[in-house]
């Protein structure tokens, strides 16, 4: 029987990681909207006009610096949440396509798990590819 069947925290554990993965989907989302944009826009402008009657004061100014340090720094979670899950989607289906391509090389399929190194050398042959295949009027040679 497998571990997590046996273990009640890893149902709790798999079932906030869903709501997380969810939750910061969601939030991307949103945040991409110019809705989203359009209302931080009023609320800056909510909160400035409020400044002569709050007299400019510190807390004034503290209430807007707490409320965006607040919303950056749980933004930055979210939104790299979602981030890492779109960019693990994306790999997983150009995998598929690089198996499904005759004369792909599969060597490529894990390129995200190389070093800057190897990753700057497989550029410069494929730029050097491009090259040859600006010179030859669009073809190059098979290298499969």
């Amino acid at each position: 029987m497998p571990d997590h069947e046996n273990n009640p925290d890893s149902s709790l554990t798999q079932k906030n990681g869903a709501l997380f993965d969810r939750l910061s989907h969601a939030t991307a989302l949103w945040a991409g909207k110019p809705s989203t944009t359009v209302m931080a826009f009023v609320v800056i402008m909510v909160w400035a006009a409020s400044g002569p009657v709050f007299h400019f004061s510190d807390t004034w100014q503290l209430v807007i610096n707490t409320a965006t340090t607040i919303v950056t720094f749980l933004m930055v979670f979210l939104i790299q949440s979602s981030q890492n899950r779109d960019t693990t989607a994306i790999q997983i289906k150009l995998d598929e396509l690089i198996l499904r391509l005759n004369g792909a090389r599969e060597e490529l399929m894990d390129l995200e798990q190389l070093d800057a190194e190897s990753l700057e050398r497989i550029r410069r042959e494929f730029e050097q590819r491009a090259v040859t295949a600006r010179a030859n009027g669009g073809s190059t040679p098979s290298t499969a």
